[in-house]
């Protein structure tokens, strides 16, 4: 079935960076495969697909999964198995995009089950790996027979120093003010994602006009070498239904299901919806017994296009609302006990439990990249039990929807946390989706948001989302807000915006049809701009600040920065001290090796104590400072050692103890005594010298003598001589 292929190139310039694609040398019997390679980063991309359609599926089983190898950047994987594992978050999202922008193009009914390999070979740190992937699918399934209607091609849109930049660089990602995936095809974006820095919506649309010139470039490049190398397309057409017969049920179900689609309460229209589908199910049954294969998708299509009707000619929504409105809101917060943060977030019939918690610097998450170990301290986990659209469904773990609905979630709020300077606790939030009618990823953003300020984290601003929908007809444009679930399912497109009342933070789409004019983005952003004003107006009534004081039931946490060369002597030999301090406050101490310390416990005292403790141990002590000190060590006739800091003695000699002559130093302080003393010298080998003659009330007449040079500690030399070094006779 695959013959012989002769490796073919071919290369495209983008923004002065070459992107090269070779097919015909590996994975030569994949349906189509290529290896696309950007600078020193290389992705193999394979496509590959059965030969019999899968039993029983009504939907196409297609499978994207992008899988990094460790080798690709000269390591070996961490763990006690070292072979890569289950796929991470990062290259499930990667899979996530790229089946998004391709799933659209393969046409109606086709049930081959369809995987897309993609392979990351070899990285270097200017060039990202997911948007040639996305190029080497477009490329893998367009040279192969499998049914698809390509191209697309997809890129990264950054915003650095108020100038747009293609495909930036790793290094330029780090200041860049915009994060945007866009992909499509020729005129026309099919998926959008990404994060910004509170950006304008015009912002946003000037960078996905950019991005589309850009992109019909690249599929014009893939056409021209598609014409010449790719082959023919396997002979595909969807089963259709005698016409007659479709318009013979329709008659006869058709009344009661425009009735059961204006039903406004989701579970009652769903009951409808479901009764009429057995009762249609059963006449195909009983009348067209030849056709029931066809049952399910018929009415189905039946329902499709009745909604689209009703929304496009009725101008009612099957919930009726007007196209612009945006379905009751309901906030609280402070709803749970013991979480730090909580808040219970309602827009219609889609509701998230959105708690936050804050935990220490140790509670940051290592992630292990590909490029390099580094620690996370925001998270956002986004669970959707089944219960939330009232089914049942074992629970078994995030899957590639909950891991994408969370990165949306958290893309939207990060731009708005403090920094670690200011607040530097560990913070994870949780959205728990109670009941899902539409857009739980934003209700998610909005309970997120009020769930830190209820914690007391001090967000630049508050942050809210809202998710749009489109129907289109021809000519025919209605443009949806706060769509609900089957305007989604029945829509041709799906575009969540979140931010704040300054700009966007986070954006999603994905489209379904071919055509979606700049006009339409254009107004779909406005439209989605206006319904976040109005639920950050309703959310600021709920709570417009962060909490002044956080909760009982948190770790009170300070940070301190100590001298680097001091990170030692907090430590001390074998972690001695620090551990100590520890044991003897009850506060957790963790140091970083930039000289940051992070006191930690739910006693504030104990975190009080610990604080003077370590910035005693590590701070440096100043001459003419006085500080209150023990005496330790009693010399007779030389002086007394006292400890006047954590960590620090220093001698006080017996001419310093009083202004009258001491002949005896147990005569003046005793071993266990407290007097404050003055750093009166540091000497060239650190050694302190103290008075405490100097904090003392000098007799009246009294006048200061010349400095003796006894007023130093003996050296070794001085007690080999039986006196100090430099005395005669």
């Amino acid at each position: 079935m695959f013959n012989e292929q002769v490796s073919k190139k071919t290369s495209f310039v983008l923004e002065g960076k070459e992107i090269i694609v070779e097919t015909g040398e590996v994975a030569k019997q994949a349906r189509g495969s290529v290896l696309v390679r950007s600078g020193d980063t290389v992705v193999l991309v394979a496509a590959c697909m059965s030969h019999t359609p899968k039993e029983g599926a009504d939907f196409l089983p297609l499978t994207v999964d992008f899988r990094e190898r460790t080798y690709s950047a000269g390591k070996i994987p961490g763990g006690f198995f070292k072979r890569e594992a289950k796929p991470r978050d990062k290259e499930t999202l990667i899979s996530r995009l790229i089946d998004r922008t391709v799933r659209p193009h393969f046409p109606e009914g086709l049930y081959y089950e369809i995987q897309v390999s993609i392979m990351l070979l070899s990285i270097d740190k200017d060039n990202d790996p997911d948007m040639l992937a996305m190029i080497g699918t477009s490329f893998a399934l367009g040279l192969s027979d499998i049914p698809w209607n390509g191209p697309v091609a997809g890129l990264r849109m950054g915003y650095v120093k108020d100038k747009f930049v293609v495909n930036p660089t790793m290094e330029e990602e780090t200041e860049s003010h915009l994060d945007l995936v866009v992909a499509g095809r020729k005129g026309s974006p099919v998926m959008i994602e990404g994060g910004a820095q509170m950006l304008s919506e015009e912002k946003i649309l000037e960078a996905l006009a950019i991005a589309q010139g850009h992109i019909d470039k690249l599929c014009a490049w893939q056409e021209e070498f598609f014409k010449k190398n790719a082959r023919e397309k396997m002979p595909f057409e969807a089963p259709k239904l005698d016409p007659t017969v479709r318009k013979e049920i329709l008659e006869k179900i058709g009344p009661k299901l425009k009735a059961a689609l204006r039903v406004p309460e989701k579970l009652a229209r769903e009951d409808a919806i479901t009764l009429l589908k057995m009762e249609a199910m059963k006449e195909i049954e009983t009348s067209y017994p030849d056709h029931i294969q066809f049952g399910p998708v018929l009415i189905e299509e039946i329902i499709y296009h009745e909604v689209r009707r009703m929304i496009i000619e009725d101008k009612v929504r099957p919930d009726g609302r007007p196209y612009d409105k945006v379905r009751s809101l309901n906030g609280q917060v402070a709803v749970l006990p013991r979480a730090h943060g909580s808040a219970l977030f309602t827009r219609g019939q889609t509701q998230a439990m959105v708690t936050t918690t804050l935990g220490t610097p140790g509670d940051m998450q290592i992630i292990d990249d590909i490029l390099g170990e580094y620690k996370d301290r925001f998270f956002l986990h986004y669970n959707f039990p089944s219960f939330s659209t009232g089914e049942t469904r074992p629970e078994r773990g995030p899957g590639r929807r909950e891991i994408g609905h969370g990165f949306l979630a958290r893309r939207a709020l990060e731009p708005l946390l403090p920094t670690a300077e200011e607040f530097p606790y560990t913070l994870r939030v949780v959205s728990d989706i109670l009941e899902s009618n539409g857009s739980s990823s934003m209700a998610s953003v909005c309970g997120g948001s009020l769930s830190l300020l209820d914690a007391g984290v001090p967000l630049k601003a508050q942050c809210a989302g809202i998710a749009m929908g489109l129907v289109k007809e021809g000519d025919k444009v209605a443009v949806l807000t706060d769509i609900i679930g089957l305007e989604d399912f029945m829509g041709d497109m799906d575009f969540k915006v979140a931010g704040t009342a300054e700009g966007v933070t986070a954006v999603q789409m994905d489209i379904k049809i071919a055509g979606v004019t700049h006009e339409i983005l254009e107004k779909a952003l406005l439209q989605a701009r206006a319904a976040r004003l109005h639920i950050l107006q309703y959310m600021n009534t709920v709570l417009p600040n962060h909490r002044e004081k956080i909760s009982t039931y948190a770790p009170q946490l300070v940070t301190i920065n100590i001298p680097v060369d001091k990170i030692g002597a907090l430590i001390g030999p074998g972690g001695k001290n620090i551990r100590s301090l520890q044991e003897e406050t009850g506060a957790t101490i963790e140091v970083d090796d930039d000289g940051r310390v992070f006191i930690s416990s739910q006693s504030s005292e104990a975190v009080q104590t610990a604080r003077e403790m370590v910035e005693g141990l590590t701070a440096v002590p100043e001459i003419g400072k006085v500080y209150h000190a023990k005496a330790v060590k009693i010399m007779p006739r030389l002086g007394v050692f006292v400890q006047f800091m954590p960590g620090k003695e220093g001698l006080v000699h017996i001419s310093q103890l009083d202004y009258k002559r001491v002949e005896n130093v147990e005569d003046v302080v005793k071993e266990g005594d407290a007097f404050d003393v003055k750093v009166m010298e540091i000497d060239n080998q650190g050694r302190i010298n103290l008075s405490r003659k100097a904090c003392l009330p000098a007799p009246e007449g009294y006048v200061e003598p010349e400095r003796s040079r006894d007023f130093r500690r003996p050296s070794r030399d001085d007690s080999r001589r039986g006196g100090f070094r430099g005395r005669r006779g």
